[in-house]
């Protein structure tokens, strides 16, 4: 280590390997000299990867790199440290462990600036380094909660700005530029992203106005706010969309994006008439490079599944399937497939809306309506682009999904999403889509299914035993009395709900001969279902059970996220 401490950053970029820029390093270095200075404008001109440059600019500190953005904060570490403290020296906490703080710093090498927040703060501290604007961002979002949000909003609820309902556009539009509404929309976002929602619901009712939060698949109320408020809002929204904000009659749907650290995090939009005023739903996409990569083995997928999908992704043609409402972490899980089968030596190319994960060695292309770059536009492209594998991020209409069929029988794997209820759905829906079903039945070689249920809190999980009348409604083995099963109890890590995370459950449809025969005599979803249940097929609920069994999630979500259909 003490090698690397006495080699300039500037050199520990010339040793990495693929370096090819020196005139331009050398122009850097020459306009900002050493330090942090050269690491930012190394990462601006994109000379290297930020990750990759932030970890060799601490490796000349002797400290480890750390991206808030990536890696677990606990309240208990942002307790530590006073918000006005974490803001002047720009430093956040990140966890604490037998006694020691860990914190991020751009300055980790001040021994006497971490001295001092030290002694401020009575804990010792461990520093690692970190780029300033992540660490500004991500104290924006870690610091913020619903009791400073509701006293923004009421004290802009105070102002007689907004008593007017009937403002002109311009004047709307004024007061929807205001900074103090800048900063609520900001803050209301940032407080999404901490609680890890999905969805974010601006609505309007009778005497007031409301703000809920989609987490772990259920809908919270966050905070109310005055209704005078609402209108500016959701004219604030439409603005850093793009929209029409003159227009309220129609729904309209947009798109935004906004700088967190240094990385972009991604919404879409969709506004709604209503009786009291218009309703916006705002779903958190991802952050740009940050959601993270889950393998096949992370996602605790049972044996039973996991194996026969595994074979099924080997295949060198057909289509591969995965089907499941919005939010249900397909796209996730066909992430995972395209990282085990990535190699060299295979062409990977993808269609999607948006570019969620950014997958190193895969050519990823994204729609864009507003120029009618369409799915089927790029997918007919990319067949001409030589490809081994082609993910089509969802199937929309008829000539889409010929287009991937017709790929699929011409010597291509695909990979695809469809929004069914269930695998065997999926198939019947590719035909009443407008494929024939001597197409359907030869290219569709397996569709999995999937569903996201809350997974029990880790923090203040406890066993408990059912009655014998819920052992009997679910499961038909005898001798279940005795196992525990359990639930959470509610605790300030899961915010009293019990639950924290998901946990995914699966159906595998195999196509099998007599299934594709089926297919092309137009057999009907129960049918197909029978044929498969014949090679193994267990239904959505039944891997539910599983989960439960293991502890991970209740029944009740297993009830909640499962058709009635399947509770035989």
């Amino acid at each position: 280590m003490s090698k690397i401490l006495n080699t300039p950053f500037g050199d520990l970029i010339r040793k990495t390997s693929h370096f090819d820029s020196e005139s331009e390093l050398a122009a850097l270095e020459r306009e900002h000299g050493g330090g942090l200075a050269l690491l930012k404008a190394v990462i601006e001109t994109k000379l290297a990867l930020k990750d990759d440059a932030c970890r060799l600019y601490a490796d000349t500190l002797g400290l480890a790199y750390v991206d808030p953005f990536a890696s677990l904060i606990t309240d208990e570490a942002i307790a530590a440290i006073p918000v006005e403290v974490a803001k002047k020296v720009v430093m956040i906490g990140l966890y604490i462990l037998d006694g020691v703080l860990t914190a991020a710093t751009s300055k980790p090498e001040d021994a006497a600036l971490v001295k001092r927040v030290s002694q401020i703060i009575q804990i010792p501290i461990s520093p690692v380094f970190a780029l300033p604007r992540d660490i500004e961002d991500a104290i924006l979002i870690q610091y913020s909660n619903e009791k400073n949000l509701g006293e923004s909003l009421n004290e802009l609820g105070r102002s007689s700005l907004f008593d007017n309902p009937d403002l002109a556009t311009d004047k709307l539009s004024a007061l929807a530029d205001s900074e103090s509404l800048v900063h609520i929309l900001d803050d209301i976002i940032y407080y999404g992203i901490r609680e890890r929602a999905t969805d974010i619901h601006i609505e309007a009712q009778e005497s007031q106005s409301r703000v809920r939060f989609r987490i772990d698949g259920q809908l919270r109320e966050v905070l109310t706010y005055s209704r005078k408020l609402h209108r500016a809002l959701i004219s604030r929204i439409k603005i850093v969309c793009n929209l029409n904000i003159a227009e309220s009659r129609f729904p309209q749907d947009g798109r935004f994006s906004m700088p967190v650290g240094t990385s972009n995090a991604n919404f879409r939009v969709s506004t709604i008439p209503s009786q009291y005023g218009e309703k916006v739903v705002i779903r958190i996409l991802a952050m740009t490079g940050k959601k993270s990569m889950v393998t096949l083995e992370k996602m605790m997928m049972s044996q039973t599944i996991l194996t026969p999908f595994r074979r099924l992704i080997q295949n060198p043609s057909g289509i591969i399937f995965v089907t499941g409402p919005t939010g249900s972490g397909k796209t996730t899980t066909l992430y995972s497939a395209l990282h085990e089968i990535n190699t060299p030596d295979t062409n990977i190319s993808t269609i999607e809306d948006p570019i969620e994960i950014q997958l190193s060695g895969v050519t990823q292309t994204q729609v864009n309506n507003h120029i009618d770059l369409k799915f089927s536009t790029v997918l007919r492209a990319l067949l001409r682009q030589d490809p081994d594998v082609i993910l089509v991020g969802e199937i929309r209409d008829l000539e889409t999904a010929k287009i991937a069929s017709e790929a699929a029988l011409t010597g291509h794997i695909v990979f695809a999403t469809l929004h069914t209820n269930s695998a065997a759905q999926a198939i019947v829906r590719l035909i009443e889509i407008g494929v024939e079903p001597y197409m359907v039945a030869p290219s569709i070689i397996g569709v999995l299914a999937q569903r996201l249920a809350a997974r029990i809190c880790e923090n203040c999980k406890e066993p408990y035993y059912p009655t014998r009348d819920v052992l009997k409604k679910y499961f038909q083995e005898e001798g279940l009395t005795d196992v525990p099963f359990f639930r959470g109890r509610g605790c300030t890590a899961c915010r009293g709900t019990g639950y924290k995370g998901r946990v995914a459950f699966h159906e595998l449809v195999l196509i099998t001969e007599e299934i594709r025969t089926l297919i092309t005599n137009n057999a009907s979803v129960q049918q197909i279902t029978a044929a498969a249940a014949k090679v193994g097929f267990k239904p959505l609920r039944y891997d539910g059970l599983k989960k439960v069994l293991l502890g991970l999630t209740t029944i009740d979500e297993i009830e909640a996220n499962t058709s009635f259909e399947w509770a035989t």
